[in-house]
């Protein structure tokens, strides 16, 4: 006859819905105010804010490049502005704030993510980033991708 131990261990650790909340609610209440911050002084007027520190020291516009014009600009309803300024930037947005959805979503539900991403998926986003890279600093397509 065989014996099965069952142990006594402590129940699962359940965290209030305020402590579940609190990482979303801190990123969106960053995100909030680093837009307002942009749309309020804009990064439009030279001297505001520092220059890109890649441009500065190759003369070549990274992906990050015009980032805070474009938000500055989303902040004062000016897509085509932001488009013009960083299209990629303009692209990711929507993505972002629907992974910020789902991240909510799951902290106030308690439920695990059902599903994880395909291992291709961080690497096609930086082939994306590395190709948008070197596509803004081509002459010839400078007028539609750099800032």
């Amino acid at each position: 006859m065989s014996v099965v131990r069952v142990s006594a261990g402590a129940p699962p650790r359940v965290r209030s819905l305020s402590r579940r909340v609190a990482g979303p609610a801190f990123i969106a209440a960053s995100a909030l105010g680093g837009a307002a911050v942009l749309g309020t002084w804009s990064p439009h007027t030279p001297g505001i804010y520092p220059v890109c520190p890649s441009l500065a020291l190759t003369g070549l516009y990274c992906p990050g490049c015009g980032s805070m014009r474009a938000v500055s600009d989303l902040w004062n309803n000016d897509l085509a502005g932001a488009w013009s300024m960083n299209p990629l930037l303009v692209l990711a947005l929507p993505v972002l704030v629907g992974y910020w959805f789902a991240w909510l979503h799951r902290q106030v539900t308690g439920r695990p993510r059902r599903y994880v991403s395909p291992a291709w998926v961080p690497n096609a986003l930086l082939v994306v980033v590395l190709a948008y890279w070197v596509l803004r600093n081509v002459p010839f397509l400078e007028p539609y991708l750099a800032p």
